[in-house]
């Protein structure tokens, strides 16, 4: 307990993940306003963070004065004990439901993984000409290892090595952008954007700060619980001011030929260097929420809960990879890697970060809340909602259209 509790930012640092590798594109598709939406997303995201874990505490008369004692411990005791009200014979089905949600985050954020490290690997293996399959299989052996995790210690060491790789592909890249300074351009931010490609781009954004299923275990392992709030500010501060810099930067050398996966555009002699950091710390990045899901998965089937785990899983294989397309799922993952984060971050980053965690603190805290607390939670649930809505039909849209 004591070790994680030493390493308890590096799940959150952790969620700069390799998926800021697609934030510059995202940038170069929302021009100016991408910049905005980087550092409002941050703040919201900290906002939603704070409150979800405010919702495991209930003020309580012991002993005198009024205090707040941790009367739940998971995301999915808050959602239970919001249905609990709302459908007392139905307690259960708000936990089953962000359980589902939960374990799609989490199990495409894995498959994402698999599928840069794949690519990055097929990259550096240029050379020997090496089929995608056998990049994909090499990969897999690599990650195998995660099926022996037990503990969060392993975990925590693997996430500061993760944060640690990250820190130096990120120094490499931007001090390539800035050894072309001259030669930057600001032509290729724009205040007008798109609506289809703000919107695709709002889901990478929210996808690449969504942390908030594992705030509350996270929390509960802090011997010191009051500076958690000061911890998470601090750290969407952080990973604020690296995604924002280091997008910047790619499009500031770039501009519109940005590609979806920025290591793609270094030059031949960087670009092997940085694959291979970027393909140590997608494996490195693979444990954390591998760990996660496998725990959710091992708890529903405990409780009977895998069938709607499965029926959720087998809805999104059948959305994202349509029986008569099996052949080309490789290379509509590898192809489509912006339109798979924007999907994946509308449909369960935006509700997991912006829309579930106003709903519960509106639902169990009502009476406690102050008006422009009230206006803020209604406000932020109704922008998650209406870009949930549209990101999921804009990406599923494009992705249709890239079959």
């Amino acid at each position: 307990k004591h070790f994680f509790i030493d390493l308890s930012p590096i799940p959150l640092t952790n969620s700069l993940g390799i998926f800021v590798l697609g934030l510059p594109y995202a940038l170069v598709q929302s021009g100016y306003l991408g910049l905005v939406l980087l550092v409002l997303s941050a703040w919201v995201c900290n906002h939603t963070g704070t409150i979800l874990v405010a919702c495991l505490y209930e003020e309580e008369h012991r002993y005198g004065p009024l205090s707040r004692v941790r009367v739940r411990h998971s995301y999915q005791g808050i959602a239970e004990a919001c249905c609990r009200g709302l459908w007392p014979r139905w307690a259960g089905l708000g936990g089953w439901m962000v359980n589902v949600a939960q374990v799609i985050e989490l199990l495409m954020t894995c498959t994402l993984y698999l599928v840069v490290s794949t690519s990055l690997l097929s990259d550096s293996l240029s050379g020997v000409a090496a089929p995608r399959s056998v990049c994909s299989l090499i990969s897999l052996m690599f990650l195998l290892p995660c099926l022996l995790l037990t503990d969060l210690r392993p975990v925590s060491t693997l996430s500061l090595l993760c944060s640690l790789a990250h820190l130096l592909i990120s120094l490499l890249v931007m001090l390539y952008c800035l050894s072309r300074a001259s030669s930057w351009s600001w032509s290729s931010l724009s205040l007008s954007a798109d609506p289809e490609d703000f919107l695709v781009s709002v889901g990478v954004i929210i996808f690449s700060y969504t942390s908030q299923i594992f705030l509350p275990p996270l929390e509960g392992s802090m011997e010191d619980r009051g500076q958690f709030s000061t911890m998470l500010g601090w750290t969407h501060v952080a990973a604020c001011v690296m995604k924002t810099t280091f997008s910047l930067l790619a499009v500031l050398t770039w501009g519109t030929e940005t590609s979806e996966v920025i290591t793609d555009n270094l030059p031949s002699d960087l670009r092997p260097l940085v694959s291979l950091c970027l393909l140590a710390k997608a494996l490195l990045s693979y444990p954390l929420p591998f760990y996660s899901a496998a725990e959710i998965l091992q708890t529903c089937l405990l409780t009977g809960e895998y069938f709607f785990i499965h029926t959720a899983g087998t809805i999104l294989s059948n959305i994202l990879y349509p029986p008569y397309t099996k052949q080309r799922k490789g290379k509509l993952l590898c192809d489509q890697f912006s339109l798979l984060m924007g999907l994946t971050g509308s449909v369960t980053g935006a509700a997991m970060t912006l829309i579930l965690p106003c709903l519960f603190h509106l639902r169990l805290q009502w009476g406690r809340l102050s008006v422009k607390d009230r206006v803020l939670d209604l406000g932020i649930l109704s922008l998650g909602l209406i870009c949930s809505v549209s990101g999921v039909i804009c990406s599923l849209k494009r992705l249709v259209v890239g079959l």
